[in-house]
């Protein structure tokens, strides 16, 4: 038994053909692109369609406040550790607290080893099989063994760098998935001495990792510049997280948007103020809620999230070395790059940058204070948690009665985000890539990949029903439909 929305995309026009890619691959999560061609094997339209549907929304309702991050983990086991984070900040607020210093402190070194170990997924084992190998390499050469077959080194890195910040995560939260040791009003336990030094210590193999994996990118990115060019790069907003004096923010800041040209657009918004600025909307073919800037409408205020906007809006990420990366990624790019290709150069400058933020940050003594959390019962009944999870802005917005039983949950995703974003990419690489004609698995590979630019997190996104009809289908083992039923 499966739930889809399959048969809910927009019937071709008379005339029209549907080519149907399903699932996409090497993505978090199940989703479908469907491109329509005309009678002479002209892409017509490309539309992105989350297929799966979780909840959770509805799940937490009724559970007491303090299991919400718990809970909030389970989401999503790619990156939990943003959730929990966010899910403890709204909590904060609930409680109105305000966390130790050192609790801080730690919360922004897991938070960062998350951004490394995902980004470092994203790139080297679902990505990097199409830069080294080809778009139309065969099928099933395209994957993280054809890698290690070809560029042994290059898969090494990949795992070693996600390994960084995994272990970074269970040393802290004490396991890799799913940890419960941010929680509200700090974290659960002081970091210990000995524990620190295990991670400074990992720190240099894993910055020479991250310097290799960016000089190889860059050596290779001359041959993509048709993909560059047709990957979606119809200017749009950036939005994001950045501190007072313009530095990248993951853990705390405020809402920075600036347009294509780099103009800002709005600064200094508090975060916990979203709903004011930031309108969702569904859509009747996906499970995915759709998100755009209200003051400009919509569709003027649509605008992408995750590693390419937070270059766009910050003003520097804050390290030197990362910096100098960002210079000259700006001197060759232009000052906000619009084609979703380059969130791949913006993650690899990412993990150079978070991996030297963690041991800057461990370096501080003070990380080791143990008063690390803040305690309180319910002194509000509302409370809003942001957060820069791997993929973009994540925010968390709970209300509780007095009792701090949940009663309402709004989860705005950063693949919510950029859904629309992720649309226009795949119709801009349909349009360049397929004809219907002469039609190759390199070009459909072509039109997947400009999703996973984005590296979307479906799981994590797919938390409202909106308007898409729930349906149900019953398939015997040979994969006869024998019985079908849509909820509305």
């Amino acid at each position: 038994m499966s739930g889809s929305g399959q048969d809910q995309a927009p019937a071709p026009a008379r005339g029209e053909e549907r080519i149907v890619i399903d699932p996409v691959t090497r993505i978090e999560g199940h989703a479908r692109i469907t491109v329509t061609v005309d009678g002479n094997g002209a892409v017509t339209g490309a539309r992105f369609h989350v297929t799966q549907f979780r909840g959770f929304e509805r799940i937490c309702l009724g559970r007491p406040m303090h299991e919400m991050p718990a809970i909030m983990a389970r989401i999503c086991g790619i990156c939990p550790v943003s959730h929990i984070v966010a899910s403890s900040k709204a909590c904060d607020e609930i409680m109105a607290v305000a966390p130790p210093p050192a609790a801080v402190q730690l919360r922004r070194v897991i938070n960062l080893a998350q951004v490394v170990q995902s980004h470092a997924l994203s790139f080297f084992h679902l990505s990097s099989p199409d830069l080294l190998l080809g778009f139309d390499a065969p099928a099933g050469d395209r994957n993280l063994f054809g890698v290690a077959a070809a560029e042994p080194w290059l898969a090494r890195d990949g795992i070693a760098l996600r390994r960084f910040g995994q272990t970074i995560i269970e040393t802290l939260g004490g396991r890799r998935i799913h940890p419960g040791w941010v929680v509200p009003g700090g974290v659960g336990r002081p970091l210990e001495h000995d524990q620190r030094n295990a991670i400074l210590a990992a720190v240099p193999e894993a910055l020479a990792a991250a310097r290799r994996g960016l000089r190889w990118y860059r050596e290779q990115l001359d041959r993509f510049s048709e993909e560059v060019e047709s990957f979606g790069t119809t200017p749009m907003l950036s939005m994001g997280l950045v501190h007072d004096d313009g530095t990248v923010a993951y853990s705390d800041g405020d809402l920075r948007v600036v347009d294509g040209a780099g103009t800002v657009v709005a600064d200094g918004i508090d975060p916990r103020t979203y709903h004011e600025h930031i309108g969702e909307r569904a859509r009747p073919d996906t499970y995915l809620k759709a998100t755009y800037w209200k003051p400009l409408g919509h569709p003027d205020g649509l605008y992408r999230v995750g590693p390419l906007a937070r270059l766009n809006v910050a003003d520097r990420l804050g390290t030197p070395e990362a910096d100098d990366r960002l210079g000259e990624y700006r001197e060759r790019l232009g000052r906000t790059p619009q084609s979703p290709f380059h969130y791949h150069e913006a993650r690899l400058i990412e993990i150079l940058h978070g991996i030297t933020m963690i041991g800057e940050i461990l370096a501080d003594p003070a990380v080791l204070d143990p008063h690390v959390r803040a305690g309180a019962a319910v002194n509000r009944n509302e409370g809003v948690g942001v957060a820069e999870a791997p993929r973009g802005t994540l925010f968390h917005h709970y209300r509780v009665d007095d009792d701090g039983l949940v009663e309402w949950v709004n989860l705005v995703i950063a693949t919510g985000h950029n859904s629309e974003a992720m649309d226009r990419a795949v119709a801009e690489a349909a349009a360049r890539h397929v004809r219907a004609d002469r039609l190759t698995e390199g070009m459909l590979n072509r039109v997947e990949a400009a999703i996973r630019c984005f590296d979307p997190c479906l799981s994590c996104s797919t938390h409202a029903l909106g308007e898409m009809p729930l349906v149900i289908e019953l398939r015997d083992a040979a994969g006869v439909l024998l019985d079908r039923a849509a909820r509305p």
